[in-house]
């Protein structure tokens, strides 16, 4: 008997062995992203990440740790993240694939992909693979989404209607002037516009036919505009102090939000107060869908959305959300293949969006989804909605609920019929200007944000700003660009 329990006990002491190694044996990936919506506790996030492991050990032998950061901080907190050694595998370009790549954050993919991510490169296809790339090599997958964003004002339907406030004349954002100061007049402790974020209050997002030159709009340092092939300096232009002394006005009129420029808040917080009447930002969506999407987010007020600009697509658009690899991953293979799932398994990119299902939203019988009963996004234990045009497959998502499954059609013809720039695929690397890059950065960062909010007089900081640029080096930084753009055009045959 005592020999039996003895041969009992071994057993288990083997089997426990064998079944910590084989826990030990998943390869661990820690999976960066930005998110608009609340960081949740780290019980409940644990609650989803085991959910998701119990399909990627079986599927790819992976393990994945979910690393949610608020949208403001995202990009400094991963570049310090990566700097300081911590472990992070994959992560979004969120606007600065050229930065990814001239600083050596991201891994080189080219040589990955076909093993590691066939679906998704078959999904996205080799032109927006090729926006990821830099001297041929690629670094990115663009997020699969609806790609070609229009700006739009996102408003409270049940204000406009008790005002009696004809949206539908609204074309672009001079219309919206007269609009902020009826409201401001019937409800003087309600500010008209909220900022989108931090430093933007959206009217960047509506200037025409831009093409950033592998910058972004929160920084941009020499681009091309109206379809031309000559880089420019865009805060030279008369555009871009048209546009301040918009803000400006706004701003001194009361018709936006006074901290704009330096806020932490997001618009979907902001609008969920009940303090604001609008917002501008770009979507991808019909307005109906757009308007129906963002609802339960912005505090379940009925809300409508006005096309305020065109579309216009760049090779930022497609790499701007493009999903990388750290330089720094120890498991460079096990991170690709994870992202792979976000893009061809439906389960993963719901749990990732969306959470547990019944405790963070509940399907309808048509196959939309909703908040439970007495949550919204600020009170369920997890949810990135907001996110869903951010990470892998939009197509594989559930619809919220109030939109109109028809609307791909929509998203689809946007993409096709959508202006397109004639640098397409260009990318500009930034390395033999990278201290010009560093300074004219700090000088924007100083000064952009409180210009385009309207909390600064364009008038006299305007000059202040263009002679500190080109102290900092932005003339060089425009003769780069061109040099390689021309040098692009040649090779391309245009």
């Amino acid at each position: 008997m005592k020999k039996a329990l003895s041969l009992l006990l071994v057993l288990l002491m083997v089997c426990g062995i064998a079944c910590t190694a084989s826990a030990e044996s998943y390869d661990k990936v820690v999976l960066s992203y930005a998110t608009f919506n609340n960081i949740p506790t780290a019980e409940d996030l644990a609650v989803v990440e085991e959910a998701i492991n119990a399909i990627t050990r079986a599927k790819i032998g992976v393990e994945v740790k979910l690393m949610p950061i608020v949208i403001w901080d995202y990009s400094s907190q991963v570049s310090l993240m990566l700097q300081g050694g911590d472990q992070v595998d994959l992560f979004q370009s969120l606007g600065d694939f050229n930065n990814c790549v001239s600083t050596g954050m991201a891994r080189d993919l080219t040589d990955m992909l076909a093993a590691d991510a066939p679906e998704a490169c078959e999904l996205v296809g080799q032109d927006w693979l090729e926006a990821c790339s830099n001297k041929g090599r690629i670094y990115g997958i663009p997020t699969l989404k609806p790609i070609a964003l229009t700006p739009m004002v996102v408003y409270r339907q049940d204000i406009a209607d008790e005002l009696g406030l004809d949206m539908s004349a609204v074309s672009s954002v001079n219309d919206l002037t007269d609009i902020f100061r009826k409201v401001k007049e019937a409800k003087p402790d309600l500010t008209p516009l909220a900022a989108v974020n931090g430093g933007n209050i959206g009217l960047n997002l509506t200037i025409p036919h831009v093409d950033y030159l592998s910058d972004d709009y929160y920084s941009p340092k020499g681009m091309l505009m109206n379809g031309e092939l000559t880089v420019v300096d865009y805060y030279a232009s008369d555009i871009f102090k048209s546009t301040c002394e918009l803000a400006r006005t706004w701003y001194n009129e009361g018709l936006v939000m006074k901290d704009a420029a330096t806020t932490s808040s997001t618009a979907a917080e902001l609008m969920s107060s009940g303090n604001y009447f609008c917002y501008i930002a770009s979507y991808s969506y019909p307005e109906a869908d757009t308007a129906a999407s963002l609802e339960a987010q912005c505090g379940g007020y009925k809300l409508g959305a006005k096309i305020v600009g065109s579309a216009f697509l760049d090779t930022s658009a497609v790499n701007a959300l493009s999903w990388m690899v750290s330089s720094t991953s120890k498991v460079p293979d096990a991170a690709l293949k994870l992202l792979n799932l976000t893009f061809c398994d439906k389960d993963i990119i719901n749990l990732v969006i969306y959470g547990i299902e019944g405790r963070d939203y509940v399907k309808n019988d048509d196959g939309t989804v909703r908040y439970p009963d007495g949550l919204e996004a600020a009170s369920v234990p997890y949810t990135a909605q907001l996110s869903c045009g951010t990470f892998g497959n939009f197509f594989l998502m559930y619809p919220m609920e109030g939109t109109d499954p028809d609307s791909l059609v929509w998203e689809q013809e946007q993409n096709r019929n959508a202006e397109t720039s004639a640098a397409m695929g260009f990318t500009f690397d930034n390395k033999r200007v990278k201290t010009q890059y560093t300074a004219v950065s700090n000088v924007i960062e100083q000064y952009l944000a409180g210009l385009m909010c309207g909390a600064v007089d364009p008038e006299t900081e305007i000059p202040i700003f263009l002679q500190r640029l080109n102290d900092a080096g932005l003339g060089d930084i425009i003769a780069a660009k061109q040099a390689q753009l021309d040098d692009w055009l040649a090779a391309q045959g245009k």
